[in-house]
C-alpha cells in the first residue's frame, strides 16, 4: 500500500482507552505541545552550590527601585533572599521564643552541649536557632568560648525538659566539663511548620466526647498544614507570612546597606495570626486573610475573617472615619485557603467558594461579592493569575477558570491526576497545601505541581496550554517555580528528601530536614548541576491503538513494513517503537527490529510489525539530545483476519 500519514490530535487524552485514543496521545513526561506538534521541553541548570534546609514552598521574584532583581524563597524552615549569584539568609527571629541567661553544661570529650534556660524554651527537635552575648566561660572546666555560639547556627538535637535542650557542636569539649557555666541567651528562627501535613493529637484536636477524658488518642481526623510562606512586595518592600503565623518585611539594598545582612522583622501593629497577606496593588492596601478579629491575640484567629491596612499604610489596621483600614467577614466555607492578585481585583478563594474584592474608594473602600460555589482551592499555592484570568486546581476533583464567571475546565487527563483507581495512583488530597500553580509565560503554560497518592512530597506535574488548549502530564517534580518577569528564565526548586542542606551553616543539621535546590530551567537540553555535570532528560510520548478500517474496524490485522521519520528539530537521537497487540486487553509488545534508533540521516525504517492495534512510541534517554516530531508516514497492509 502508499505511505498513509497519521495525524494525531495535540496534547493528551487519559479519559478514554487506549483503542478508543485511535489519533491521540495518551502518555508522554517531560514533553509540551507547540503549534500542535509535540518536542521534548527544556532544560535545567543549577543556579548556585548552596542547597537550601527544607521544602521551598513560595518563591517571589521582583525588583527594587534601582532596578536590582531579587528571588525570596520561603522553605519550611527558612526564609531566603537570592540576589546576583548568591543566597542570603533572612530567616527572622522568633519574638515569643528569645531567651537571656541561658547557661551550658558540656561533657569531656563529647559534642553535645545542654542550654538551660530560665523559663520554657517551647522548641521542639529540629529547629534552628543562634545565640547572642555569649560569655562568662569558666576555664579549665570548658574550652568553648563566646565565638563558638555567638552568630553560630544549631539545630536542635533533644528537648529533655521543657527548660533544656541540646545542640551539637563540630568539636569535641577538651576541659573537664562545665554545668550551667556561663550566659548566652538563644535566638530561635521562626516556627514555618512541618515538611508534609501531619495529624494533629493536641488538647482540642479532636471532636468532643469522640473518646474518654485523659485517653491518648491514636488516629486522628485533624490534620496540621505543611510549612509554608505567602510573599508578596509592598512595593519594594518584601512581606512575608508564615501560614497562620506572624507577618515579617524585608527592605532590599535600595533602602538599606546593610540589606544583604539584615534578618526580616515583624511588620509593627499587625495582627500576629494570618493564614496569609497579599498586597492589593493598585490602591497599596495590605491585606491579611483567616486572621485575627482582636489584633495581637492568636486565640481570635477566625479562618474565614479579612483584614486590610490603610491604604498606603502596612501599620494601621483600626477601622477610623479618616481612614481606608476595614474588616470583611466571609461565609461561604470554614477556611480562607488563598488569593492571587487579579487585573483589578482580588481573587479570594475558600475550600467550597471563590470571591472577589474590588477598590471602590470612600466610604465603602472595597466591595466583595461571591461569583463562585462548589469550587474549593485545593491549596495556598494552587492558583495563579494569567493574562485576564484566574485558573485554580479543586479539591472538588477538577480545575476551575475565573474569566468573569466562574467555571469548570474540560480536563482530557482529569480522571488520571484525581482519582486513584488500578495503578494510576491519583492525587494525595491531604497533601493539596504542597500543590503549586506556576505561570511559564515562554511556552503559554499553566503547570500545577502535586504530590500523587503515593507519595508525600510533590512528584508530578500537570500542565495546560492556555492558547492551544491542551493538556500534558509529567513527572517533573518542583516545590516552588517563577516565571521569567524579572529573570530572564524561570526559577524553580527541587526538593530532594533525607539529604542534608548546606546552606546556612547550621551545626549539627540533619539530613531529615530535607535540602531545596535552585535551577533555571528552559536552559539547554539536559540537567545540569552546580559542577556542570550533565545529566540525561529521559522524555517520551505515545499514542493510542491505530488499526486499519479495510472492512471494518480492526477486522484484519495491519502489517507495518516501513515508515518515514519526520522531525522538524532532532539533536543527536530518538528511539521509536511500534506497540503493537492483538486485542484492547492484551498487554502490549514491542515489534521485532524495534526500538529503532533514528538520526538526522534517517529516511526510513523497514520493520517487521504485525498486529491487530498497533501505537507509536517517540522517546530520547541520552544526554545533548532533543527533538520536536513532525507527521510520520507508515506503509500499511491488511494481513489477515487472524
Amino acid at each position: 500500500m502508499a505511505l498513509t500519514k497519521i495525524p494525531f490530535r495535540p496534547g493528551f487524552n487519559k479519559q478514554l482507552t487506549d483503542t478508543q485514543n485511535e489519533n491521540n496521545w495518551v502518555d508522554g513526561d517531560n514533553v509540551r505541545f507547540r503549534y500542535g506538534q509535540p518536542e521534548k521541553i527544556g532544560g535545567w541548570v543549577q543556579e548556585t552550590s548552596s542547597e537550601l534546609i527544607g521544602a521551598a514552598r513560595a518563591q517571589l521574584t521582583w525588583a527594587d527601585l534601582d532596578g536590582r532583581k531579587y528571588a525570596a524563597i520561603g522553605t519550611n524552615r527558612c526564609l531566603y533572599v537570592y540576589y546576583s549569584g548568591n543566597f542570603y539568609d533572612i530567616t527572622p527571629i522568633d519574638p515569643d521564643r528569645q531567651q537571656t541567661g541561658s547557661d551550658i553544661t558540656t561533657t569531656n570529650g563529647s559534642t553535645t552541649v545542654t542550654i538551660t534556660t530560665t523559663g520554657a524554651h517551647n522548641l521542639e527537635i529540629g529547629d534552628i536557632l543562634t545565640f547572642e552575648n555569649a560569655g562568662s566561660f569558666t576555664s579549665p572546666d570548658t574550652d568553648y568560648t563566646a565565638t563558638d555560639f555567638d552568630d553560630v547556627l544549631f539545630e536542635v538535637k533533644t528537648t529533655p525538659t521543657t527548660t533544656t535542650f541540646t545542640i551539637q557542636m563540630p568539636t569535641a569539649e577538651t576541659g573537664t566539663g562545665a554545668t550551667n557555666d556561663g550566659t548566652l541567651d538563644p535566638l530561635p528562627y521562626i516556627q514555618v511548620g512541618p515538611l508534609v501535613q501531619t495529624g494533629g493529637y493536641g488538647w482540642g484536636a479532636g471532636l468532643w466526647g469522640s473518646s474518654t477524658w485523659g485517653t491518648a488518642r491514636t488516629t486522628t481526623n485533624t490534620f496540621l498544614d505543611p510549612g509554608i510562606w505567602s510573599l508578596d512586595n509592598y512595593g519594594q518592600i518584601l512581606i512575608a507570612t508564615v501560614h497562620n503565623g506572624r507577618s515579617f518585611e524585608w527592605s532590599p539594598i535600595a533602602l538599606s546597606g546593610a540589606a544583604l545582612s539584615t534578618r526580616a522583622t515583624s511588620i509593627p501593629n499587625n495582627p500576629t495570626k494570618s493564614i496569609m497577606t497579599i498586597v492589593s496593588d493598585r490602591d497599596r492596601h495590605l491585606f491579611h486573610l483567616g486572621t485575627e478579629t482582636s489584633i495581637g491575640s492568636p486565640t481570635t484567629q477566625d479562618k474565614m475573617f479579612i483584614r486590610f491596612s490603610n491604604q498606603e499604610d502596612r501599620t494601621d489596621y483600626v477601622p477610623t472615619s479618616v481612614n481606608t483600614a476595614g474588616t470583611f467577614q466571609l461565609d461561604s466555607g470554614t477556611e480562607i485557603r488563598g488569593a492571587v492578585q487579579g487585573k483589578d481585583y482580588t481573587f479570594v478563594g475558600t475550600d467550597t467558594s471563590a470571591y472577589i474584592m474590588q477598590f471602590v474608594g470612600p466610604p465603602f473602600t472595597f466591595s466583595i461579592r461571591q461569583v463562585g460555589s462548589n469550587c474549593g482551592v485545593i491549596g495556598q499555592n494552587s492558583m495563579v493569575f494569567v493574562d485576564t484570568s484566574v485558573y485554580w486546581m479543586s479539591d472538588e476533583g477538577g480545575f476551575f477558570i475565573y474569566d468573569g464567571s466562574v467555571k469548570r475546565m474540560q480536563c482530557p487527563v482529569e480522571d488520571f491526576v484525581f482519582k486513584t483507581t488500578g495503578t494510576n495512583p491519583g492525587l494525595n488530597f491531604n497533601g493539596g497545601q504542597q500543590v503549586f500553580a506556576s505561570h511559564n509565560s515562554l511556552y503559554n503554560e499553566i503547570i500545577w505541581f502535586y504530590p500523587d497518592a503515593s507519595n508525600s512530597f510533590v512528584n508530578r506535574m500537570v500542565t495546560y496550554n492556555y492558547l492551544e488548549g491542551t493538556w500534558v502530564t509529567g513527572t517533573l517534580a518542583r516545590t516552588s517555580y517563577a516565571d521569567q518577569v524579572i529573570f530572564e528564565k524561570p526559577y524553580a526548586t527541587k526538593f530532594v528528601t533525607n539529604s542534608s542542606p548546606n546552606f546556612p551553616t547550621v551545626n549539627g543539621i540533619s539530613s531529615s530536614q530535607g535540602k531545596s535546590i535552585y535551577y533555571e530551567h528552559e536552559t539547554g537540553v539536559n540537567e545540569v548541576d552546580a559542577n556542570g555535570n550533565k545529566t540525561a532528560i529521559a522524555a517520551f510520548i505515545e499514542s493510542g491503538d491505530f488499526d486499519l478500517d479495510t472492512g471494518g474496524e480492526g477486522e484484519f490485522f495491519i502489517k507495518i513494513r516501513r515508515f518515514v521519520p519526520d522531525f522538524k528539530v532532532l539533536q543527536g537521537n530518538a528511539k521509536v517503537t511500534m506497540q503493537l497487540r492483538d486485542y484492547p486487553s492484551d498487554t502490549q509488545s514491542s515489534s521485532p527490529l524495534g526500538p529503532f534508533t533514528i538520526t538526522s540521516s534517517t529516511q526510513k525504517v523497514d520493520t517487521r510489525a504485525r498486529a491487530r492495534l498497533a501505537a507509536l512510541k517517540i522517546e530520547n534517554d541520552s544526554t545533548d539530545e532533543n527533538w520536536r516530531l513532525g507527521l510520520f508516514r507508515f506503509d500499511f497492509q491488511p494481513d489477515g483476519r487472524r
